[in-house]
């Protein structure tokens, strides 16, 4: 478990599968990432059992601390969303992050964000990349927000990319570098 202030990142299990149908069944969620139809339970367990053996597939339920059960006090954690690694290259140790935030409600409160800082920390120091990069539509901008808030550079442009609801959109292309990654928090910069 990789685990944040108000955010924890978990191997995705077989329960989390029917929200992740929920999720992709939704049109304003499906506009913000790349999938642009819905995923069948089926389809949902097909890739959970092709990814869950991958050695290479580095990819975790975003849980967050909602709140508190008053009847016991204790933590309140919620399954909202997904995040990981795919497209890593070793030879040149860098690798595509992606984020969804499926739970609407969640939307815009920095549990994103959070993640993303919990999941990049774990790629720099744990996975030693020296590159992570990402994809994002040019019109999602809370997320390029979010994206640069962690550090995150404009590397390019691909324009007229996505074909959505009878239009064209740009994808920006984003990268952080692991020495820019530290040199945020020089305190806490190892070695290399």
């Amino acid at each position: 478990m990789i685990s944040g202030n108000r955010v924890r990142l978990r191997p995705i299990e077989r329960e989390d599968l029917p929200r992740y149908v929920r999720w992709f069944a939704d049109p304003e969620f499906r506009s913000l990432i790349a999938a642009y139809k819905p995923f069948s339970p089926d389809q949902e367990e097909r890739w959970f059992e092709q990814n869950s053996t991958a050695g290479d597939l580095q990819a975790w339920s975003i849980e967050a601390q909602i709140g508190r059960d008053p009847s016991d006090s204790s933590e309140r954690w919620v399954h909202i969303g997904s995040c990981g690694f795919h497209q890593i290259n070793w030879r040149n140790r860098s690798g595509e992050v992606g984020i969804i935030i499926g739970e609407k409600n969640c939307w815009g409160r920095g549990f994103g964000t959070e993640a993303l800082r919990a999941l990049l920390e774990w790629g720099f120091g744990t996975l030693n990349l020296n590159r992570i990069y990402l994809r994002v539509f040019a019109d999602n901008l809370r997320a390029i927000r979010s994206y640069e808030k962690l550090g995150f550079e404009l590397e390019g442009r691909m324009r007229q990319d996505d074909f959505r609801d009878g239009a064209y959109r740009d994808t920006l292309l984003m990268g952080l570098l692991r020495e820019e990654w530290y040199a945020q928090r020089p305190a806490e910069s190892p070695e290399s």
